[in-house]
Parts: structure tokens; sequence; C-alpha cells
């Protein structure tokens, strides 16, 4: 009925005014909640795209103008909210295995038993048998699993399946005695060997760099090349149906991924997402050099595959307390962190990193991590001069009151991922206290002090689904949902603060902010259209709305 209403207004426009009709568009979105992220004129009802461009934003008679009734593709959005499309800051993006055991949101260590047993019926003797995504604080137990809990279903079989934040894992039997692990083998540095405190054997969870030491001796699969290749691609193009149907435009892979991959499925017409791939930050100059060579293949006037950041490691993760702190967990009075390298080194990768002009984006959870890179930060800018650098902490999860404003007055983006805070918040308190979560997860604080604040999921540490970001962003409270204000709730964002910051905040962090993460004439059509409209969604329903249709490059990828 609307679009009949609006046909009808396009052909007494195009009466009154004869040939001043601009060229029309190949797409037009009307009647939704349009939120364009553009602060020059926030909201709007409807957008014409032409080619891969938005060519017009404004009210429904404006866009009629550019209506062909013959030739233009119209989307009625019917009250739905419209917005740039996602922008994934941080997301550890690649082929999706058929083989993986997803093990997130488990509550009952029998599952992961049960879950390990079909696999290994479903494999060869000696093959790995490998998953992950567990959370030893959302078992009934609450406690850290050991070995025991898949030896039985698994003597064959090496099995490795890592802790949800990636910075641990556990190991059966078999990988522990293919690894040489023992009673007696020492923990490396930034790493843990866990053991039982009466025995002194390995429990089979192995942390931070002590996971360098796993030796599976696994069974090669033995596939041809072609049909290794063929599976490969698969996962590929399932992965990134995955994007599209969460509404994903663009994702920013921290550290470095499959260039020629990408380029191939570019190639075939296949790619539905902008993509940023990166390098691991070093001082070494021939490695320097090889990234640079990249820079120039992929450089960031590109729009499609585009060279990114230097990647690194200063902690581990609050989950596994090996994140940096400036004094001992709480619950681990003998702990307070895992470095990943000394000061002076972190010193020596930031300095010649940012000599050579690369953007730099660090792993910091704790707040001395935190503290430590802006430190670095801070003295590129002494020795190297002050530019543009927008130098990343990548999580910046727990900070100290006094090292938030430095994040504005030093330019460095804080790249977060907002599901973190209610994963974590259900140990955080118990782990570090009342005190120091005061300044966990400061979206708020960051974003008053000035700070340019980038959103992202962290996938697969976290799902993909940036709604359970918007929820957290909002709400500061447990998936299940639950009474109160949330968790610091002093710390909640608007809705509209959080799309900004998953969409313009992460154009931002890129280098990206002129031409996309807006609706705004002129701006890449990266479009994203939800199933309702958000702004009026109760609280506990954010997290079930869907992207109904995912628009990159002005083409439809993706519709529900």
């Amino acid at each position: 009925m609307k679009q009949g209403i609006l046909m009808i207004a396009v052909f007494i426009s195009m009466a009154f005014t004869g040939c001043s009709q601009p060229e029309k568009a190949d797409l037009v979105i009307t009647g939704g909640v349009v939120i364009t992220a553009d602060s020059l004129s926030p909201h709007a009802e409807a957008i014409a795209v032409r080619g891969n461009r938005i060519v017009a934003v404004g009210t429904e008679k404006e866009i009629s103008r550019y209506v062909d009734p013959q030739s233009t593709k119209m989307i009625d959005a019917a009250g739905r909210t419209v917005m740039p499309g996602f922008n994934d800051a941080h997301a550890h993006f690649g082929p999706v295995d058929p083989d993986y055991i997803e093990l997130r949101y488990v509550t009952d260590p029998a599952v992961i038993t049960q879950k390990v047993l079909e696999q290994v019926e479903r494999s060869q003797k000696g093959q790995l048998i490998y998953g992950g995504h567990w959370e030893h604080e959302m078992f009934t137990t609450r406690q850290w699993p050991a070995k025991e809990l898949i030896d039985a279903v698994s003597p064959d079989n090496p099995v490795v399946l890592r802790r949800t934040d990636g910075h641990s894992a556990l190991v059966n039997s078999y990988v522990l005695k293919q690894s040489g692990i023992t009673r007696k083998t020492p923990d490396p540095f930034g790493g843990e060997i866990m053991r039982d405190p009466v025995t002194g054997e390995p429990t089979g969870i192995l942390k931070e760099s002590a996971m360098s030491l796993i030796r599976t001796g696994a069974v090669k699969v033995e596939r041809t090349a072609a049909e290794e290749r063929e599976r490969e691609w698969r996962g590929y193009l399932l992965a990134l149906e995955q994007a599209a149907g969460y509404g994903i435009t663009s994702i920013q892979i921290p550290g470095s991924a499959d260039f020629d991959m990408y380029d191939s499925i570019m190639a075939a017409g296949k790619l539905t997402c902008r993509l940023d791939i990166g390098g691991e930050l070093t001082a070494d100059p021939a490695r320097l050099d090889r990234y640079e060579a990249l820079r120039q293949k992929y450089p960031a006037s590109g729009e499609w595959i585009r060279f990114g950041y230097l990647k690194d490691f200063m902690d581990g993760t609050l989950g596994s307390a090996t994140a940096m702190m400036f004094e001992p967990f709480a619950d681990e009075p003998g702990k307070s962190g895992l470095p990943q390298m000394s000061y002076e080194e972190l010193e020596t990768r930031v300095l010649a990193a940012d000599s050579r002009g690369f953007q730099i984006g660090i792993h910091a959870i704790g707040p001395k991590a935190n503290n430590w890179i802006l430190n670095a930060y801070e003295k590129a800018r002494v020795v190297n001069g002050v530019r543009d650098s927008r130098h990343r902490s990548e999580h910046a999860q727990i900070l100290t009151e006094q090292d938030i404003p430095r994040f504005a007055a030093l330019g460095v983006i804080p790249s977060m991922q907002p599901t973190h805070c209610i994963t974590d918040k259900r140990f955080a308190e118990k782990r570090i206290g009342t005190e120091r979560s005061r300044w966990a997860y400061a979206w708020k604080s960051l974003a008053d002090s000035g700070a340019k604040l980038a959103f992202g999921t962290d996938y697969s540490v976290e799902p993909l689904n940036p709604m359970e970001g918007l929820y957290a962003s909002v709400t500061r409270k447990d998936r299940k949902g639950e009474e109160g204000d949330g968790w610091f709730p002093m710390e909640k964002i608007t809705m509209e603060k959080a799309i900004e910051y998953y969409t313009l905040g992460a154009a931002y962090a890129q280098f990206m902010e002129d031409r996309k993460g807006m609706i705004r004439e002129g701006y890449l059509a990266d479009i994203t259209i939800l199933s309702e409209n958000i702004f009026n969604t109760p609280e506990k329903m954010i997290m079930s709305v869907k992207a109904d249709y995912t628009i990159v490059d002005g083409k439809i990828v993706y519709e529900r």
C-alpha cells in the first residue's frame, strides 16, 4: 500500500518538475526508522542508492524523485530500523570447520564428555579432536575441567579444547604424553601448567604460552588437494554467509589471515564482506618490509581487502586469571597476571612499527597491560613525532581511573567488545573485587573523556551476532536477564551510541570514516535493515532481533 502511494507521488513529482529530475536510483529504501550515525543529520525516512554509493538521504517525498517505476528496486522497511552495516572491529574471522566441537554456553561438563565421544566415533584412530568456547564459570560446578572429563572417551585420540577466551586449553592425557608434559615440566615464561594441588600432576589445563608446548602426534586425515581446497572454500563461504546473516558488512581481522583465499573469493564474485587483514607486531626490519609490501598491494585507499594493523599480545584474560594486574587477584592472591613480553620489548616493537607508519593494535585486558601499552604509544609520539596513528587497545577491558583520559589525549582507540562485559561480570568481582570492577568495560567514561570507541565481537571467543553486543551495551545484564539496572549501570550507553560505535566508530578505527560507517550522500552503500524498530524493542528481546536485509556495495547479499 505504502509503495503504491509512493509511486503516485513519483508520477505527480515527474509531471510538475519535468526534466529537473535527478538520475534515477537502482535501489530505494522507504518507510524505515533510519539511523544514519551522521551527527549532521541523525535521522531520515528514506535512502536512494545508485551503483555502490548512497546518492540521497531524506524524507520519502525527497527520495521519490529518484524512483524509476520500471527499474528502481524498492524496499519498504515498514517501520523497521535501517542503519549503516555492522562493522566488526575485532573478529577472528575465518572458515567454518565442520569437525569443530562447539561448546559455547555448556553448563553441564558431562555434555563435553558426550560431544567428544561423538566426534571420536566419527573420526579415525589418532585423529585430532578439537573444539572450544567452554567457560568453566558457566558450569554448575564453576570449577576448571580436568583431563579425566575426556580421558575415558578418547584413549586413542588427541583432544584439544580451548576455553572461550582462547587463552587456556583443556587437553587429555594422550596430548600430555605426546607433549612430554609431566609434573616435573616447568612453567614456560608467560604460561602456566595447572597442577593438582595434592599430587602436583598436570590437570590438563594449559594457560597462555604453555599451550605452545602442545604436541598432538595426530594422524593426518588423508584428502586429495582438490578435496582439501573444496572443503576450505566451502568453509570460507559458510563464514561469509553467517556474517551476512547477522547484518555484518565489514570485518577487521586482528593479526594475519589468508589474503590469497579472499582474493580468490573476490575474483569469483562471492566476497560479501569488506575485510581488513593485518600482521604481527614486530621490530624485525625484514618482516616490516614484507608488511610494507602487503600494505602497498592492499592499500588504505582500497574498499574491499585492505592491509590493517599490526597485532600483539600484552597479557591474557580475566577468565583465565592471566590478565596483568597492578595488585594480585582477589581469589588467587599469589597471581597478578602473565605478561607476554617485557615492557622493554613492547616499547622496542612499538617504536619500530610506529616509525614505519604502521597502525598498531595490542591485546590488553588488565589495567597494567593497558597502562603499559599507553606508555609505549606515548613514547612513540616523543621519539617518532606526533601523527594521526590511531593505535589501538584491543579489548581495553579493565582500566584505572587515571588512565581513562589518556586514550583521548593520545588518540588511542579503545577497540572493545561489549559481550565481554556480560560474560565476565559473573566472576569479575570474585576475581578482582568491586573497586577494580568499577572501571571495567567503561564505555561511557571513555566516551565522555573524548575517546573514539570501536565495537566488535571478538568472534570466535564470543558469538559473531552483533545483537548480543547491542544488548550488553544498553543493559550490562546477564544474557538470561535479571532485575535491576545492570552491572555498574553508570557505564551503560544508549542504543544509538552503541550502533554508532559498531558502525562509524569502527570505520574511524580503520581510517575509513570518510566513506563508510554512515548513511550519508556519497558514502558506500553498506546498509542493514533489522527485523523491527530496535528502539522500541524491550531489552529482554534485543538479542532476538534479526537482520532482514544486508546490503553491501549497493547489492543485497542477504535477505531473510
